[in-house]
């Protein structure tokens, strides 16, 4: 018997919530398969099994708060028995000698028979968790709509059916006020004697009008948390430009097959941003450091961080020593940091520090937009999307491909001269790569 315990968190980390069994009691594990996933504020960690053998009982159910080290279930040796503790209450079971006529194990209410005397259908994949909200609300498994990656149902589904999201109220008796089904009389359907004109009462609105109420996430709740905190500390200031894109379109254009065929990657404007975005914070310093207190940090190395969009919210890994990598390794490292936030693999070590970051809101169609720094870092540079628009160019009115490009920072430290020079010192090397190999 092996107890099933919660990975070791990071030390800004103290809690995580028990998003997902993958195994109930009694199934077959193989060591290395991953058994359950915590969500913690930061990534998603999966819980592994440490040897071959049975499931034989779960202590935490979805939803639950975790702590570091804490017992989640234990694997038993194969052909044990799955823990007496483990099952949930099932609808029509004896309660003679369990809870109070009327309520599960689990505190809520039994599932009680529909009017055709029968309880609603089970499902042998419902997870604990979603089980227990079935048989709390009396819901019908077969007509929730499963949105789980293999078809089945999650908690979210479960709250969402639980909060009426699967009931259609259209222009029915049903939908209307208590006070105007009253009104109505026996006769003919006309309103009584004492009921007050019809067109006295307020209009009812015809047609569903749902609404779902869905807690946050974890990682959803810390983005809105450490957002609100940098707008409440930060003095926060953008300066804008704009590049024309056209020398970086034509060099990749000019050499995209030699490097795909070299390094097995293809060339993007990130890894070009990167490498300016280096090179002017080597001009400026300050826009690479940090505030402490009353100190200002400032950073000898280049760990610039790439914010990425993923189903559980944005996500910002780090490309360490950038000044170091060329573009390469730089494309290789971001596409590696794509694959892991779609599959929720990122580590909180693929995401600690940085000293810079960088967001591309342009792969979205945005025009412009003013980022928020990521605390601690004091600064923000936020590609957008590349338009074509007539521009002045040698005394003539040319057609180019042009990018605003925004970089919002803490003006407690960096002065706008420094922000404004330092966006143009991007500015300068993008529409002249070949700054980057001189380093000028």
């Amino acid at each position: 018997m092996a107890d099933i315990k919660v990975p070791v968190f990071s030390e800004s980390v103290s809690e995580g919530t028990l998003l997902t069994w993958h195994k109930k009691p009694g199934d077959a594990v193989k060591r290395g398969e991953v058994l359950a996933e915590i969500e913690t504020d930061k990534v998603v960690l999966e819980v592994t099994a440490q040897q071959d053998g049975v499931l034989t009982g779960i202590a935490k159910q979805e939803g639950d708060t975790v702590l570091s080290e804490e017992v989640l279930g234990t694997v038993g040796d194969a052909g044990s028995a799955p823990a007496a503790s483990t099952p949930v209450a099932t609808p029509g079971a004896d309660q003679a000698s369990g809870p109070v006529a009327g309520e599960t194990s689990a505190g809520g209410t039994a599932v009680q028979p529909d009017s055709q005397g029968t309880a609603p259908a089970r499902r042998d994949d419902l997870s604990p968790a979603v089980r227990k909200i079935v048989a709390e609300k009396g819901l019908d498994p077969a007509q929730i709509p499963a949105t789980g990656p293999k078809g089945n149902i999650t908690k979210e589904d479960a709250v969402v059916a639980a909060q009426g999201g699967l009931t259609y109220q259209g222009p029915q008796d049903a939908a209307q006020p208590p006070s105007m089904r009253e009104a109505e009389g026996t006769s003919g359907g006309q309103p009584a004697a004492s009921s007050p004109p019809a067109a006295e009462s307020a209009p009812v609105p015809q047609g569903a009008r749902p609404e779902q109420r869905v807690p946050m996430t974890r990682i959803r709740a810390r983005i809105a948390e450490r957002l609100k905190d940098v707008q409440n500390t930060a003095a926060l200031l953008t300066t804008f430009n704009e590049v024309n894109m056209k020398p970086a379109m034509d060099l990749r254009k000019k050499y995209q097959d030699q490097f795909v065929a070299k390094h097995g990657v293809k060339l993007g404007f990130m890894s070009l941003f990167v490498r300016a975005a280096t090179e002017a914070l080597k001009q400026f310093p300050v826009v690479n450091a940090s505030v402490d207190g009353k100190d200002i940090i400032y950073h000898g190395y280049y760990d610039i961080g790439i914010a990425v969009a993923s189903d559980r919210g944005l996500v910002v890994p780090i490309l360490r020593d950038t000044d170091g990598m060329s573009l390469a390794a730089i494309e290789k490292q971001i596409a590696e940091y794509a694959t892991k936030a779609r599959n929720g693999k990122l580590t909180m070590e693929d995401m600690s520090g940085g000293t810079f970051s960088i967001t591309n809101g342009g792969t979205f169609g945005s025009m412009m937009s003013t980022p928020i720094i990521n605390a601690p870092q004091s600064a923000i540079l936020g590609m957008h999307n590349i338009i074509e628009r007539p521009i002045a160019q040698n005394g003539q009115v040319v057609i180019a491909p042009m990018m605003y490009v925004a970089l919002s920072y803490d003006h407690r430290i960096i002065d706008g001269k420094e922000a404004v020079q330092f966006l143009v010192t991007i500015k300068n090397i993008l529409e002249d790569p070949a700054r980057m190999l001189l380093e000028i």
